[in-house]
């Protein structure tokens, strides 16, 4: 593929960004109120309208400045609220509503390998379509994979810690939210030295490789 301009990365890669941070809050606010808690909802924030959840700096800065880097892509948007009194069981509930994000990841980024799919079969009589639909695709493939398995770090506040706290038994589960405060900074610091990127980049290109060999990409 050729290389792209500074004007066509940011084409290319802005849809896939805002819709794997956005769907990935409201996959959370979705599943929470499915099971009780209606307080997403009554914010407006169900809604893939980005506006209503974009972060300038995690959904926009971030992402943006990394992509003109070529280094580690990641971001986030407005965490949607979640009122965990409401849930029915609490501490399985928060579990459930943390694990629906990556899921919504996992799950869009099977859609846009179907969509570079798409765009590999059409782009030698259709270029004009073909090619776009082939980088988009693959960023979107790629953006996705990172967030589910970075969120997947059980390191609160990432839905990985948040799940973990569900998981463990009450007086480990509470000693281990206790990092909550923490978790941004710990993050931040892998993030600097590179660890992060040690301990992702494995997990992200094995279920990348595994993802393109089914759909044959």
């Amino acid at each position: 593929m050729m290389e792209l301009s500074l004007i066509q990365k940011i084409a290319v890669w802005s849809l896939p960004v805002l819709f794997a941070i956005t769907v990935h809050e409201v996959a959370h606010g979705w599943v929470a109120r499915r099971l009780g808690d209606p307080t997403a909802f009554m914010m407006g924030r169900l809604t893939l309208n980005p506006l209503k959840h974009i972060d300038l700096v995690g959904t926009v800065i971030v992402p943006l400045v990394l992509v003109l880097l070529g280094g580690f892509i990641f971001g986030w948007a407005k965490p949607v609220p979640v009122t965990w009194q409401n849930l029915r069981k609490p501490k399985r509930d928060m579990a459930l509503v943390a694990l629906a994000g990556p899921v919504a990841n996992l799950l869009m980024a099977i859609g846009w390998a179907i969509v570079a799919k798409i765009g590999f079969l059409i782009a030698a009589d259709i270029p004009f379509a073909g090619q776009p639909m082939i980088y988009m695709g693959s960023a979107g493939i790629l953006i996705n994979i990172i967030l589910m398995v970075l969120n997947l770090l059980p390191l609160p506040p990432l839905d990985g810690g948040r799940i973990m706290t569900g998981i463990l038994p009450g007086p480990l589960s509470y000693k281990f939210s206790l990092i909550e405060p923490y978790g941004f900074f710990i993050l931040l610091g892998l993030l600097a030295t590179g660890i992060l990127g040690d301990i992702l980049s494995p997990v992200v290109q094995g279920v990348l490789s595994l993802l393109y060999s089914v759909l044959s990409l």
